[in-house]
């Protein structure tokens, strides 16, 4: 009788998504996402990776559970949500707290404190803590195990770095429109062995720039749009907003 009841139910909930979707548009790819990975938490573990998001998971003990992250230098306190979690006869069987974190981009490692009903304090369920001599707290720390990218791209200071990856001991100019495409201003420097780069402010606009070795000139390789100049060579474009 109860597996009917529960096969009447999702057929119900199934037909009542499905309306809504075809009424609104569907859920955005960010919503099914979300969605997705929050049915797969299924018990109270420390933080795990999945993809480009961290799922953190906390008991049920508590009347407000939220994190907060060094990255946003702890301005901001999110909410943990309720998951109930249901037995195969659809009965709950008990819930837990869950967060669902996008990483931020050019994050490596996560750092973080959970507040507990205003209390703030490292998380129960992650081993892994460092203390932080910038916070002066112990903090929790995931490892988000991935390679960041060197692109050439705005920073959060607002300069624009340069990127260039190839040989040792090269020298690596820089020219564009920016310089009224003059070479000899800007050079990248070496930071790690093959790896370049130049930092510099540029006001908002759009902007064609090279790299130059010798007297030849190529485009930025990190840099996928592309545009000729009006002498025909090939160089890349950069927005700046």
């Amino acid at each position: 009788m109860k597996k009917n009841i529960f096969a009447t139910i999702i057929f119900t909930i199934f037909s009542l998504i499905f309306i809504f979707a075809e009424e609104t548009g569907g859920l955005s790819d960010e919503e099914a996402n979300y969605a997705l990975l929050a049915s797969g938490i299924t018990e109270v573990t420390a933080p795990y990776l999945k993809g480009n998001y961290v799922i953190f998971t906390q008991e049920n003990n508590a009347r407000f559970i939220g994190i907060a992250f060094d990255f946003e230098n702890f301005r901001t306190v999110h909410q943990f949500k309720i998951k109930q979690l249901r037995d195969a006869e659809y009965e709950i069987k008990d819930s837990l707290y869950f967060y669902i974190l996008e990483l931020p981009k050019n994050i490596q490692t996560v750092n973080y404190r959970i507040v507990v009903d205003g209390l703030w304090t490292t998380d129960p369920q992650n081993p892994n803590k460092q203390y932080n001599e910038k916070a002066g707290l112990v903090l929790s720390q995931v490892n988000a195990h991935r390679t960041i990218p060197l692109i050439t791209e705005k920073q959060e200071d607002g300069r624009i770095k340069f990127v260039y990856i190839g040989k040792t001991g090269q020298h690596i100019r820089l020219g564009g429109s920016f310089t009224n495409w003059d070479s000899w201003i800007y050079e990248l420097q070496e930071v790690s062995p093959g790896q370049y780069q130049c930092y510099l402010s540029l006001p908002p606009g759009t902007y064609q720039y090279a790299y130059y070795i010798g007297m030849q000139s190529f485009p930025d390789k990190t840099n996928p749009h592309r545009v000729y100049t009006v002498d025909g060579k090939e160089a890349s474009l950069l927005v700046v907003d």
